[in-house]
């Protein structure tokens, strides 16, 4: 058959996939007898593999007694319920929320428009007393030229 450095060459080919399918062939044929050199005996179970992989057929499984069942589906009914319900249950409470919002909002601009006029009247009630006290020191000088 073929000699054991032909063989060699083509293993290496092999292992670097530049063989042909007909090298490819050789290799397997080689192998495939019962007397291989023992120094490429090493590859014997790569060809071989192949050649019972080809008569290798699938056999169903007897161990199976039950039928496979199906998976459960999603039932998109009882999802658009469950989404139904909580868009009702956020916007109940949503609401409650935003309006405790809006009433914190109105108070907090009343507290604002009170504290500006408060420190307006402050500011005018300061300039009053100052006027007083002016009518304070004419009293005093009218008093003196009646004297």
């Amino acid at each position: 058959m073929e000699s054991d450095k032909n063989i060699e060459k083509l293993i290496e080919k092999y292992l670097e996939a530049t063989t042909s399918l007909a090298e490819d062939e050789k290799l397997r044929a080689y192998f495939n007898q019962e007397s291989v050199a023992t120094h490429l005996e090493q590859y014997q179970p790569i060809f071989n593999y192949f050649s019972k992989a080809k008569e290798e057929q699938f056999t169903k499984l007897s161990t199976l007694s039950e039928p496979v069942k199906p998976s459960r589906k999603l039932n998109f009914r009882w999802v658009s319920v469950a989404a139904a319900v909580v868009l009702t249950f956020g916007l109940y409470f949503g609401n409650g929320a935003y309006q405790d919002y809006q009433e914190q909002k109105q108070a907090r601009l009343a507290y604002e428009q009170t504290k500006e006029a408060l420190n307006l009247l402050a500011k005018n009630f300061g300039k009053g007393t100052q006027k007083v006290a002016l009518l304070g020191e004419f009293e005093i000088a009218k008093q003196k030229v009646l004297q």
